[in-house]
């Protein structure tokens, strides 16, 4: 036996001993080795620590609320990119309205010129804003009203989605009131529109 074979071995056998403790362990209720949330949690406060205990807490608080959205917003983007792939196939992109369509493809454009800036830059769709997807959904409209009660339904929700999306992308802070209406419209949505 060569001595990498014996090293490689050795490792093996130690591996599972230990995995073989560990699990011992962990059944007594001991924890064994790093805990990921509280690594990711001292991160956040590492990065935080310079700024003032109350813009900590708001940030933190305004976090959440743009995970809401980020999510919100990007399964709307699926909801559109799926369905019309499915009803019209994969050149929808072209049905897009123009005016839509040519914000979004100078936006992406742009983005391609940005190359130091990494990120996803191949989908069109992720260029265009926020109250675009309603355009959209409506010009579309016989490929979601099946699913979406009315015109009226979608576009008073997304108008009101809309302008606490951008508030939160600005980063202003908005108030625990308006939480719970997003929340609630979000709710609602996912609940009709089945997210």
């Amino acid at each position: 036996m060569t001595d990498a074979s014996k090293c490689c071995r050795d490792f093996l056998f130690r591996a599972l001993t230990f995995e073989s403790e560990a699990d011992a362990f962990r059944a007594a209720g001991i924890r064994v080795g790093a805990n990921l949330a509280d690594t990711e949690n001292a991160l956040i406060v590492e990065k935080l620590a310079p700024f003032g205990i109350q813009r900590r807490n708001d940030a933190i608080e305004m976090a959440r609320l743009y995970a809401v959205l980020f999510c919100f917003e990007n399964e709307v983007r699926d909801l559109i990119r799926e369905r019309l792939t499915e009803k019209i196939g994969d050149e929808w992109w072209l049905s897009i309205p123009k005016k839509v369509k040519d914000l979004a493809e100078s936006r992406q454009n742009q983005a391609m010129k940005d190359s130091w800036l990494d990120g996803e830059k191949r989908d069109p769709l992720s260029f265009c804003d926020f109250g675009c997807l309603a355009d959209i959904i409506v010009a579309h409209w016989e490929q979601f009203e099946d699913i979406i009660p009315t015109q009226h339904w979608l576009k008073q929700r997304m108008d009101e989605l809309e302008k606490a999306r951008n508030f939160v992308a600005h980063n202003r802070k908005l108030l625990p009131s308006e939480f719970e209406r997003i929340y609630m419209y979000i709710a609602d949505w996912n609940k009709v529109v089945g997210l």
